[in-house]
């Protein structure tokens, strides 16, 4: 399964085609990211990254609803993980 992940663009450096780079947020944690797929793209603009590429633009409305969807995924995980122990425990 593949996935990809919503940032928000904190600076662009590089020229054009596949040396235009950038900084970008993910929730806090900022990392390097080609560009090159979305030439479009601009400072303050949000994008989806996968394996360190920005493969789309999205608007921030549709970026906070994948970090919901996100969210709940973590959670609906560490309920999982809570009830296989749980069950491990009273075998």
């Amino acid at each position: 399964m593949c996935l990809a992940v919503p940032g928000r663009i904190l600076s662009i450096a590089g020229g054009e085609g596949l040396d235009r780079t950038g900084r970008v947020s993910f929730g806090g944690v900022v990392k390097e990211v080609n560009l090159a797929f979305v030439p479009e793209a601009a400072v303050g603009d949000y994008v989806m990254v996968h394996v360190g590429f920005a493969i789309s633009r999205v608007d921030e409305r549709e970026a906070e609803q994948i970090f919901e969807y996100l969210t709940q995924m973590e959670e609906l995980g560490d309920v999982a993980t809570t009830e296989r122990r749980s069950a491990g425990e009273s075998a």
